[in-house]
C-alpha cells in the first residue's frame, strides 16, 4: 500500500478540475493570493526588527523577498489557476527565496520565522502534488532547519534583545530544536496528511467489490494514461457481460457478485500490465492501455478470458468493444473530449457486438464481423426460463450455492 501510494503520480489537473467543480477553486486563489500578502508583511516585519544589522545584503534581501511574495499575490488573484509545471517552479522559487532569507538575516527569531513558511508552502505540495515532490520540499525544509541552527550555534544569529556572546549553550539548543520541530511537523506530519489523502482519494475512486477503478476513477485518470501512451496507440475497451441480469435473477445476486470479482480478476490476468481497468456500471467494465498489438487481437483475449472462466457451473461469455487512437492522430489526447469520444465509440462498438448475439469482438470503425466470432448464444451456456430453472448438472437453482 505505501508503496502504491509513493509510485502515485498525482493527476494534478484532475484534482483542480475536481475542486472547479465544487466550486471552491476561487476560494482557493484567494487564500493563496492572501498568503502572499502575509509573507510581504513578514518581509516587511522582518526588515524593520533587525533595523540597521542587516545591511545592505538584508536590505536587498528584503527587497527580493517582497517582490516574490507581491508577484505571488497578483499571479493568483489575477491569472488563472497554473498549469502543473508553473505550480512546479512556483515552489523551487519560493523555497529558495525563503532559505535564502532565512540564511543571511541577523536576527534568529526572524530566521525561524522563515522556516514556518516553508511549512505552510509545504501544505500546498501536500494536496496538489505528488509524494515524491513532497519529499524533495520536506528535504529541502529539514535542511535549511540544520543549516539556521548551526547558524545559531556559530553565533551568527543573534537575539536582539540580549547583548554581549556567552550562549552558545542556549542557541545550539534552540537550533536542535527547531530541528525536530520541523522534522515532526514537515517531516511526519505532512506525509502523514498526505497519505490519509490518498487513501481517501483512492477509496472514492474504486469499486468496493472488485477493487477496479469506479467511473470516477476513470474519468480521473484515462487522460493521463492516454497520454502515457506516447507514440503507440491507445485503445479503450468496453466489456459487458453477457445476459447477466438472467444469471442474477436465477442464482442470485450473492452468485452474480462473486462472477464479478471473478470477471476482475480474469480481466487483470488478460490486461497488459500497465493498463488501466474499470468497473463502469453493474456488469461493465472499460479497459485502458497502450496498443501493442492489433485491436482485434486485444479484444479477442479479453473475451477469450471470461469465456474460459474456471470454477463456476454455467458458461460466462461477453461482448466486447474497443476504439482505437492512434499514435499518429491529431487528436488532443489531453482534450477531456478525446477520451469521451473514444469512450463511447467503444461503447457503440460494444453493442454492436450484443447484436451479433453476444460473446464477440467489434472494433470501432469496422462494420464487418470478425473472422471466427460466433453469432449465435454459444454451447454451454443454459436456457434459463423464469419459472424453472436448472444448473448444467441438473439441480434446481435454489439450491446452488455460489463457489467458493
Amino acid at each position: 500500500m505505501f508503496r502504491t501510494w509513493w509510485r502515485d503520480p498525482v493527476d494534478y489537473r484532475a484534482l483542480v478540475e475536481t475542486f472547479e467543480s465544487h466550486g471552491a477553486l476561487g476560494r482557493f486563489k484567494f487564500m493563496l493570493g492572501a498568503g502572499g500578502l502575509v509573507m510581504l508583511l513578514i518581509a516587511v516585519l522582518a526588515s524593520v526588527a533587525q533595523g540597521d544589522v542587516a545591511g545592505w545584503v538584508g536590505d536587498v534581501q528584503g527587497g527580493v523577498e517582497a517582490t516574490v511574495a507581491g508577484l505571488w499575490t497578483l499571479r493568483w488573484w489575477f491569472l488563472p489557476w497554473p498549469r502543473e509545471i508553473e505550480s512546479l517552479v512556483w515552489i523551487v522559487l519560493f523555497d529558495i527565496d525563503t532559505t535564502a532569507n532565512d540564511l543571511l538575516v541577523h536576527d534568529r527569531v526572524v530566521g525561524v520565522l522563515g522556516v514556518v513558511l516553508l511549512t505552510a508552502m509545504g501544505a500546498y505540495v501536500t494536496v496538489f502534488h505528488s509524494p515524491r515532490i513532497l519529499a524533495l520540499h520536506v528535504g529541502w525544509t529539514l535542511l535549511t532547519s540544520v543549516v539556521l541552527a548551526f547558524l545559531m550555534f556559530r553565533g551568527e544569529l543573534a537575539d536582539a534583545t540580549r547583548a554581549g556572546g556567552g550562549h552558545q549553550r542556549e542557541d545550539l539548543a534552540l537550533g536542535l530544536a527547531v530541528v525536530l520541530v520541523m522534522l515532526v511537523v514537515v517531516g511526519v506530519m505532512l506525509p502523514f496528511v498526505q497519505f490519509c489523502h490518498w487513501l481517501l482519494r483512492a477509496d472514492a475512486l474504486s469499486d468496493p467489490l472488485t477493487g477496479l477503478l469506479n467511473r470516477r476513477g476513470l474519468d480521473s485518470y484515462l487522460s493521463s494514461h492516454i497520454v502515457h501512451c506516447r507514440r503507440e496507440s491507445a485503445y479503450v475497451a468496453t466489456l459487458d457481460m453477457d445476459r447477466f441480469k438472467a444469471v442474477n435473477d436465477t442464482f442470485g445476486h450473492p452468485f452474480g457478485d462473486e462472477v464479478l470479482m471473478r470477471t476482475a480478476q480474469r480481466l487483470r490476468e488478460a490486461a497488459d500490465s500497465d493498463a488501466l481497468i474499470a468497473r463502469t456500471g453493474g456488469e461493465e467494465f472499460v479497459i485502458v492501455g497502450c496498443l501493442y498489438e492489433d485491436a482485434a487481437t486485444v479484444g479477442e483475449r479479453l473475451r477469450k478470458a471470461i469465456e474460459t472462466m474456471p470454477g463456476l457451473p454455467l458458461a460466462i461469455t461477453a461482448s466486447v468493444g474497443i476504439a482505437v487512437l492512434d499514435g499518429s492522430s491529431t487528436a488532443d489526447p489531453n482534450n477531456v473530449a478525446t477520451y469521451r469520444r473514444l469512450l463511447r465509440r467503444s461503447d457503440s462498438a460494444m453493442y454492436r457486438a450484443k447484436r451479433r448475439g453476444g460473446n464477440a469482438v467489434a472494433v470501432a470503425g469496422q462494420d464487418e464481423p470478425l473472422p471466427g466470432r460466433p453469432r449465435r448464444k454459444p454451447s454451454g451456456v443454459p436456457e434459463i426460463h423464469p419459472a424453472v430453472a436448472t444448473d448444467e448438472i441438473g439441480l434446481p437453482s435454489g439450491s446452488l450455492r455460489p463457489p467458493t
